[in-house]
């Protein structure tokens, strides 16, 4: 089966790819290339042996799109490509609105052309805004969430809905939590262009000597170190997850309901200098700080109550935080003999 991987050569995109590949998919990727390189592209190869078919443009072309969809039987979609760092979001609102919407109803639009159903959305946990209840599960109500960028997450979750009802198709929406860590092999990992708006990239550029200090935004939450917690879920697991739930979406054609809801997350939350301080225990390295105003945009607390996708999809992120920040400095040291 041929699946179509938009943002394919990004960071949780990758990671897919590759375990798609090693099911024995066959892979069509659209990446414009905005926030990855080429090279990755060649690495997925070395990683599996097989190389996946590649078109760099943009969502929002329509009339490549069509092309694409013409060109390969596509039997299914996980869409990643979106604009994804919650404070420019916050200062680039339209162009958010505009990518990330604009690209999810392109691809529909083909999807309801051409009647294929099988359709997964790389979501995230910030539709939740800053959750009363911990941990976080599928029923928790959503809020309004702080930030540009979870609007748009939780308004492309609204489109598919209403998608699936009206169409009669399949989707899948896969809510996220703090997406870390590099492929074992070293060779894919998130690639951050410019500065990272994502703490642990900040984290690795800034104990390789990339950058002076990392910047903690804030230290005066209501969490015990006063930095902000999250739910920190190892990439290579989380791909794992996507393959799990497209399988689940084209072999369960009798299912009850079109719309499946899964929160992927460990159900532990770290806060940021806990993550500091196991980055630098497992690579034997110092990462120097500093603390800085909160970032708008920013919630308190979040982690997952990952049981429903542990029951539905047989899947379970079991790898440590340390293993996964230890993977994440091997990449760091493979961007190093890059440069």
């Amino acid at each position: 089966m041929a699946i179509l991987v938009t943002g394919g050569l990004g960071y949780i995109g990758s990671h897919t790819v590759v375990e798609l590949l090693n099911n024995g998919f066959e892979v069509v990727i659209v990446d414009d290339l905005s926030n990855t390189e080429r090279f990755i592209l060649n690495n997925i190869e070395e990683i599996t042996g097989k190389k996946p078919v590649f078109y760099p443009f943009d969502l929002r072309r329509k009339e490549l799109l069509t092309q694409v969809f013409d060109a390969h039987q596509i039997d299914g979609c996980i869409h990643f490509a979106a604009y994804k760092a919650v404070g420019e979001s916050q200062i680039r609102p339209v162009d958010y609105y505009e990518n990330n919407l604009f690209s999810l109803i392109n691809i529909l639009q083909e999807f309801k052309a051409r009647e294929i159903s099988n359709f997964i959305f790389s979501s995230s946990c910030t539709i939740y805004g800053q959750a009363e209840v911990m941990p976080i599960t599928e029923k928790t109500p959503l809020k309004l969430p702080e930030s540009v960028y979870g609007k748009t997450k939780q308004m492309g979750e609204e489109i598919l809905i209403d998608f699936a009802k009206a169409y009669h198709r399949k989707i899948s929406l896969l809510r996220y939590f703090n997406p870390i860590g590099a492929h074992p092999s070293g060779k894919i990992g998130e690639l951050p262009i410019g500065v990272p708006s994502n703490l642990v990239p900040f984290v690795m550029q800034t104990a390789s000597g990339v950058r002076e200090k990392l910047n903690i935004w804030g230290n005066d939450y209501a969490t015990e170190d006063g930095t902000a917690v999250r739910d920190y879920v190892y990439v290579v697991d989380l791909a794992k997850a996507h393959v799990a739930a497209l399988k689940k979406l084209i072999d369960d054609s009798s299912a009850d309901s079109l719309i499946d809801i899964y929160n992927l997350g460990t159900g532990n939350g770290s806060s940021v200098l806990e993550v500091v301080k196991a980055f630098e225990k497992a690579n034997n390295v110092e990462v120097p700080y500093q603390i800085c105003a909160r970032r708008e945009g920013d919630i308190t607390i979040a982690y997952a109550d990952p049981q429903k996708a542990q029951k539905e999809l047989n899947w379970k992120s079991e790898t440590s935080l340390e293993e996964s920040l230890r993977t994440v400095w091997e990449w760091q040291k493979y961007l190093n003999t890059r440069s």
